[in-house]
């Protein structure tokens, strides 16, 4: 074979070479482009969430919404619907607009309480009262939830008792480890009883105001919290007295 068939042999097989190598690379350039057009509904974060919230709290509370979000750019363990994570905690932080991954959900054991920070909401400060479980809902008041605080107090100077609304509706930033406490109590007789109560810490977001009602609430009378969604009805009413129980 002369030297002019074997440059022609040459040229032919790079010809076909750089067409593959085209070829190639414009098939790898549609599958990123179609990657990127392609989008897959994904849980994300409407609102943050904090450390030890529980998946069915944040969910109850409308804390995620599905949005679709391009293939390329979703997150290994992104979740698509809400049945994933069901029993689970936040084990840190979650900002809104935050895809909803499995790695920052786990057991309430797995949460790392040096590392939590409670989103307190702008104006409001955090106030953490002590709650027996009849006063707290027997765990039903979760992170995120609504509360309305009730206080009922044994007025010994007016010999009278009362219960009212101290506060209408605040919203519960956490809920604590349950200790268990000696109460004992005395009744006009003189007759005393001693239970064996659990209680459970239940922080608040409060302004300056509730805290101080809250304050007093505690020290002076016994708070309860009663669960409050976006149509209850809530108003002013009198305080509740023997006088007018039945009313």
């Amino acid at each position: 074979m002369d030297r002019r068939k074997i440059l022609l042999v040459l040229a032919a097989v790079i010809a076909a070479l750089g067409t593959m190598l085209v070829w190639l690379y414009v098939r790898g350039a549609d599958g990123r482009a179609q990657a990127q057009y392609e989008s897959v509904n994904v849980l994300v974060a409407t609102q943050d969430i904090a450390p030890g919230e529980t998946f069915k709290a944040a969910s109850q509370a409308g804390k995620f919404e599905k949005k679709a979000i391009p293939a390329n750019v979703v997150l290994s363990g992104a979740q698509t619907d809400l049945s994933g994570l069901d029993g689970e905690v936040a084990l840190t932080t979650m900002y809104a607009g935050e895809q909803i991954v499995s790695a920052k959900w786990g057991g309430s054991s797995d949460v790392d309480v040096t590392s939590k920070v409670i989103a307190i909401p702008k104006g409001k400060m955090a106030v953490t009262v002590n709650l027996t479980d009849p006063q707290r809902l027997a765990g039903f008041v979760q992170p995120g939830s609504q509360v309305a605080v009730l206080v009922a107090v044994d007025d010994q100077k007016a010999d009278t008792f009362y219960a009212n609304t101290l506060l209408q509706k605040v919203t519960v930033l956490g809920v604590g480890d349950t200790s268990t406490v000696t109460s004992t109590k005395t009744n006009k007789s003189g007759d005393s009883t001693t239970d064996t109560v659990p209680q459970t810490l239940v922080t608040l977001a409060v302004t300056q105001h509730q805290a101080e009602q809250l304050m007093w609430g505690t020290n002076f009378g016994t708070l309860s919290l009663a669960l409050v969604t976006g149509t209850t009805d809530l108003s002013t009413t009198p305080r509740v007295t023997e006088k007018n129980l039945a009313n």
